[in-house]
């Protein structure tokens, strides 16, 4: 009799542990919704299933807060953050998030990139928030020297006391943290294979983009059919590499190769030197499409990656472009050099080497053939290793066990 109250007993257990926990809540925040609608899309709406979920972020430009809530079909509420140093207005949202966090009384609060997590790990320990997770995806003060590098180490400590874990998303990432003393080795942990989302290679998918769009793509940036496309997407700054990569490919002069530079450029936080910018307005071969919302097409019709980086915490461009079956150039910092490995599926080169940069695009055009099987072989290194849905489970795990 004792045997079957066992059974019956182990058999509840099981099941109120796979029950949803619906009635706890989760807050995810991030300095800006784009963070919060695109470097994490889909994982909120996952995520909901399981728990309640409510997203903050600043409320941005155009509605973007309110777009994030109808694409995540989860609540949002907006609380004002700059990714700049603003003390005063730091203070305010340090005291607008303690608040809600007062009122909300989450089990969870995840916050990811550099003020949010500030912001936020300090208002939910004020606020008793029993699970306070931050994501760590890269650290400016790898760049920063002098004043600027000591008050960013003293804010980083300060972010990882006041939370009771952290995820970094990448093994490297981890390292320097450690390196770094900023806080210990208990309280870090990299979800899954790394990475904050994973990849949808379902989505990124070259077989989604056959030869006549190609053809007719091409065309339409003035590409011809024959030419070589190195491309790049990001921030157009100096901390990505732009500078160098610039300077690498006009060292080029090799007839029918083009250049591909997607995204915008920050001239106030992180601005190009001038004669890059001149370089890329007056050579007709540097193509600047601006911010795109889907980069597959542009990735569908280059040849390579090219990602000098100076510091990362697990880029998503080059996740994308090696589903998309690209061969990547990247640099060695933590994230590209866990994605990329060396001479299988791209190469790996030292971080601000215009000349190492140069060798490797040479390289993939003098070595097509070895380039595209690079390509293959990185596509099916991210279905193995990085799937969207295999991070989000993990993450959900994680949750579980808390």
């Amino acid at each position: 009799q004792e045997s079957n109250y066992f059974a019956i007993f182990v058999v509840l257990q099981f099941r109120l542990n796979s029950i949803p926990f619906m009635n706890k809540k989760i807050i995810r925040i991030t300095t800006v919704p784009t963070s919060l609608g695109i470097l994490l899309k889909g994982q909120l709406n996952f995520m909901s299933k399981y728990y309640e979920v409510l997203g903050v972020s600043s409320s941005g430009a155009n509605n973007e807060l309110e777009s994030v809530s109808l694409q995540e079909k989860v609540p949002v509420i907006p609380i004002e953050m700059t990714r700049k140093i603003t003390p005063i207005k730091d203070l305010l949202a340090v005291w607008e998030l303690y608040k809600l966090f007062k009122k909300e009384q989450p089990f969870i609060v995840h916050s990811h990139t550099p003020k949010a997590g500030t912001l936020s790990m300090i208002a939910s320990k004020l606020a008793g928030t029993p699970h306070r997770l931050h994501t760590i995806a890269g650290l400016p003060l790898v760049e920063a020297k002098g004043l600027k590098r000591i008050l960013l180490n003293s804010v980083e400590k300060l972010t990882y006391s006041c939370a009771t874990k952290i995820y970094p998303n990448s093994v490297g990432l981890k390292n320097i943290i450690l390196k770094h003393k900023f806080t210990r080795l208990e309280k870090l942990k990299v979800i899954a294979n790394g990475s904050s989302n994973g990849i949808e290679t379902a989505y990124f998918n070259p077989s989604l983009f056959d030869n006549e769009f190609i053809q007719n793509f091409r065309k339409e940036l003035n590409i011809n059919e024959d030419d070589f496309v190195f491309v790049f997407a990001g921030r157009l700054v100096k901390d990505k590499g732009v500078n160098e990569l610039v300077s690498a490919y006009n060292k080029l002069k090799k007839p029918n190769v083009k250049l591909l530079l997607i995204g915008t450029y920050e001239n106030e936080l992180d601005p190009l030197h001038i004669d890059t910018k001149m370089a890329i307005e007056n050579n007709n071969t540097i193509i600047t499409p601006g911010w795109v919302n889907d980069v597959r097409p542009y990735f569908a019709i280059s040849n390579a990656l090219t990602f000098p980086s100076y510091r990362e915490g697990f880029p998503n461009t080059v996740m994308q472009a090696a589903a998309m079956q690209i061969p990547c150039i990247v640099t060695d910092i933590n994230g590209c050099n866990e994605i990329i490995k060396e001479g299988e599926t791209g190469i790996i080169i030292p971080t601000k080497s215009t000349d190492a940069l140069y060798d490797a695009m040479v390289y993939m055009l003098n070595n097509q053939k070895e380039a595209k099987q690079m390509g293959l072989l990185s596509r099916q290194l991210m279905i193995s290793k990085f799937e969207r849905k295999e991070v989000w489970n993990a993450l959900l795990q994680e949750y579980n066990q808390l």
